[in-house]
Formats: C-alpha cells, structure tokens, sequence
C-alpha cells in the first residue's frame, strides 16, 4: 500500500540578499541574489525547503515572476501528498510551461519532505552514495586583464582546486585575459572557462584554438544556445572540451545534443531543468552516452546549494562541481546544510532530507505569502 502524507500550507518568501561585491558576466551585472524560498509544510508535522534563483537572461524568470507563479502551484498543491513527486510535478507543468527555476524549488521541497518520511539524507534517497570527495572551484567575473588576474592569484592562495574564468566578451580580449592569468597563477592550477554564449561561431573557434596553449579543462557554452546545431562544428575545432550549459536545460535538450555530437560535457543546473526528478533523466542520458558532468549554480544561497551537493553524489559521471556563489553572499540565514571547508572541499549533511533550513525570524524580514 502505497503511503501518504498531506500537503496543508505552502509558503513563499522572496529571498533578498546583497552580494560581497558585484558579479559579472557576459549577460550582466548582478549585485544581489534576488531568489525565492519555498516552505511546504505537511499535516504530519514535516516541513520541506526549496529555493531558486532565477535569471532572465537564462530561464526568463525573475523573483516576481516566480513569486506570483509559485502561488498558482501552492493552489494545485495543497491537499496533495507530497510523496508522489512525479505527480506533483506533472500537475505543476500542467498549471503552466517552462518557469523551470520555481518549479526546480518545490521540486527541492518535495524532495526534502520525501526524504525525511524515508529517515535517509537526500543523496541516498535519490540513489546517491557518499564516495567521493566535492570540491567547488570558484569564479572570477569578467573585466579587466589585469584586475582579473589579481582575483585568481586571491582564488589561488585561498587554496581553491580550480578556477573558473568569465569570458565571452570579444574574442581577441578573452585571449588577453586568460594569458593574464596564466602569467599570475602559473601553469599547476586548472583554468575552466565559461563565455556564456558570448562569441559567434566563427570567434569561439578562433579564440578556442588561441586559448588551447593555456591548458584550459573546458569551455561552457561558446556560442548562443539557439545556435546548438552549430555546437558539433565547433567542438570538432576545438582543441579545448565543450560543455553545454544554457543550450542544455532539460533532457529533451540533453536528447538532442547527445544525437547530434555537440559536446563532451553537460553543466546541469536544477534550475534549468526544473529540479531534481527531471535533472536525474539528464544524468541517465549522459551515463549512456558517456557524456561527463558538472553541477553548476546560478546565485542560490546555502538552501539550494545543499541540494546541488546532495544530486552531485547521484552519479560518477558527475566531476566537477560549481558551487561558490552561496560564498559571495553578504549574509548567510541558513542553517545547517553543505559546509564549505578548507580549499573548496565541501561537506555534504548526513541527516535525513536535504538537511538544511532558514530560521522564521529571519525569514520574518523578507516579504512573504501563504497559501
């Protein structure tokens, strides 16, 4: 007999937060995290937490529009059992297409209330296990050469594994930029770069091929995600591994790009995928395929960072791991969740769910609602 439990109240709060120092990339500046928390709360007593941080240069999403969508879904929702986490999804693609941040929130929600009724920490709930060590790398924004390289010599000394390089504005700059780097931090530590569709076609190859001296360990996304038919050329030019990221939000994309060879890598962010349960079919695609993975971030605080950690145990295929903008947060209101340790090794919670949460006082300053 299948068990049950009952959803009675959802509640949802924007989640404001200003960042250490703005951050930049080919799409824009960001000097907040402008996210929304998800509270879903059972008439036995177990509450669930989701967050999202959506980006609409990426997902079409903004805090207001995923405040006033998540308010449609806590509608549907309520009454509902929450262990049924396939349904409950489908009834939120029924309510509405795409918004894949808010839905990836309660999806995350859904998820942590499951695993506790199952007494198991998140990643074993999904499948996961515990082996193997996350390590973040950690990001320098986009701007001048020299600036820049004075930010990864910092990210250097702070001990990270690997750094990662906003890139993505004028092809011939970028080169710059990386050798700038280089020249900093010397040839030991791992460079990953990301131009978040910011080259042409013609460009990425050209700057690609120019970057390949520089020893870099892939590129994310170096063209616009429209273009994907494009991506096979350009990684059959590249000396440099492609990664798709915007191009790859969900596994009907993920489907695609594996028919057509794009890419060696997927970055997967639940946000883009719409959560957990749809993200997991993009790591079964990639399993078959032999496509390798990263978990990305967009600018989620430790509430939704804990459950990148957890669906980054579910599969060996899943490498690397971006987890640093929870660290550029001005304040952090969590409790509980993935700690970050020393030299980007991150410590993933053993207790049952997703094993973090937000005090009510200090969700009592943010502006809410509840259904």
């Amino acid at each position: 007999m299948k068990q049950e439990l009952t959803i009675s109240k959802i509640e949802l709060y924007k989640l404001s937060i200003p960042l250490i120092e703005p951050f930049v990339t080919s799409l824009g500046v960001d000097t907040a995290a402008e996210n929304v928390l998800v509270k879903i709360f059972t008439q036995e007593g177990l509450v669930g937490y989701g967050e999202c941080s959506p980006y609409m240069p990426i997902n079409g999403e903004s805090q207001d529009t995923c405040f006033i969508v998540g308010q449609y879904f806590a509608k549907v929702l309520k009454g509902k059992n929450p262990l049924d986490i396939k349904a409950c999804i489908q009834l939120m693609d029924e309510v509405i297409y795409g918004n894949s941040s808010i839905k990836s929130a309660f999806d995350i929600a859904l998820h942590d209330i499951a695993a506790q009724h199952a007494g198991l920490p998140l990643y074993k709930f999904i499948g996961g296990e515990n082996n193997k060590t996350i390590i973040t790398d950690y990001t320098v924004s986009i701007g001048d050469p020299e600036l820049m390289a004075q930010e990864a010599l910092k990210i250097k000394f702070q001990g990270y594994p690997a750094i990662k390089v906003k890139l993505g504005k004028h092809g011939p700059t970028d080169v710059e930029r990386i050798k700038a780097i280089r020249k900093a931090v010397g040839d030991k530590i791992p460079l990953r770069i990301d131009a978040n569709q910011g080259w042409k076609v013609k460009e990425a190859i050209e700057t690609l091929n120019a970057l390949a001296k520089y020893d870099i360990q892939h590129c994310e996304e170096p063209i616009a995600r429209w273009k994907y038919m494009k991506l096979p050329k350009v990684k059959k030019k590249s000396p440099i591994p492609i990664m798709a990221d915007e191009s790859c939000s969900d596994e009907h994309d993920a489907k695609r790009l594996i028919e057509i060879d794009a890419c060696q890598y997927f970055n997967i962010k639940l946000g883009k995928a719409g959560g957990i349960y749809k993200g997991l079919k993009i790591v079964r695609l990639a399993e078959k395929a032999g496509i390798h993975l990263q978990v990305g971030a967009m600018i989620e605080s430790r509430i939704a960072m804990t459950a990148f950690a957890h669906f980054a145990l579910s599969s060996s295929m899943i490498e690397h791991y971006d987890f640093d903008t929870a660290l550029m947060f001005s304040v952090d209101p969590v409790t509980g969740g993935i700690q970050y340790k020393a030299n980007g090794v991150i410590e993933v919670p053993e207790t049952p769910g997703l094993g973090a949460t937000i005090s009510n006082e200090w969700l009592s300053t943010m502006p809410k609602t509840e259904i």
